[in-house]
C-alpha cells in the first residue's frame, strides 16, 4: 500500500508540469502565430487532389504543404503509403525553401555543381536532392512549399502537384 501514495505523487507532479507547460509565455503574451502559409482549407483540398491524382496512376503517396519556414500546414499520407515518404517529402521541401526553387531544379543544379552537391549532402534536413517539391507563391510573395513523395520518380510526384494546382488555388 505504500506504492499508491508514491504513484499519486508522481501523477500529481506530472499533471503540475503539464499544466505549467500549457501556460502562456512569461509576460502574458499569446504564442506566436504560424508563419506565412497557404490557407488551411485550400491546402487540404490541394493535398487531397494530389493524392487522388497519384492514386489514379497507382501510386500511394504523401502530400506535404508547409509554411515559409517549412513547418507543416497539411501532411496527408495515402492508405498504404510508405512511412518513409513523409521524411522524403520534408527533405524535398527543405531543399526548395533553402534554395528558393523547385527541388527538381536543385537536383539538376547539384548534378553539375560539386560544391552545391556537397552542401546538400551535408545538410541533415536535405541529404539527397530529389524532384517533387515546388514553391507556393501568391504573385512574388512566398507562401510555402508543396511536396509529394512516393511515386516512382520525382517527375511523377511533381506531375501530381501540377494536377492538384490545376484544380485548387493556394493563397
Amino acid at each position: 500500500m505504500k506504492r499508491l501514495p508514491i504513484l499519486m505523487s508522481a501523477a500529481l507532479s506530472t499533471l503540475a508540469t503539464m499544466t505549467a507547460l500549457a501556460q502562456p509565455p512569461a509576460g502574458g503574451g499569446a504564442p506566436a502565430p504560424r508563419a506565412k502559409a497557404p490557407a488551411l482549407a485550400p491546402a487540404v483540398q490541394a493535398a487531397q487532389a494530389a493524392i487522388a491524382a497519384c492514386a489514379a496512376d497507382g501510386y500511394n503517396v504523401t502530400a506535404l504543404i508547409t509554411d515559409v519556414n517549412g513547418e507543416p500546414v497539411v501532411l496527408l499520407s495515402a492508405d498504404n503509403a510508405a512511412l518513409r515518404t513523409q521524411g522524403v517529402a520534408r527533405s524535398k521541401v527543405a531543399a526548395a525553401l533553402k534554395y528558393q526553387m523547385s527541388s527538381g531544379e536543385v537536383a539538376e543544379k547539384a548534378k553539375t555543381d560539386a560544391a552545391l552537391d556537397a552542401e546538400i549532402k551535408a545538410d541533415p534536413a536535405i541529404g539527397t536532392a530529389r524532384q517533387g517539391a515546388v514553391l507556393i507563391k501568391n504573385g512574388t510573395e512566398l507562401l510555402g512549399a508543396f511536396a509529394i513523395s512516393g511515386a516512382p520518380g520525382g517527375d511523377k510526384d511533381e506531375a501530381c502537384i501540377t494536377a492538384a494546382l490545376a484544380k485548387v488555388t493556394l493563397n
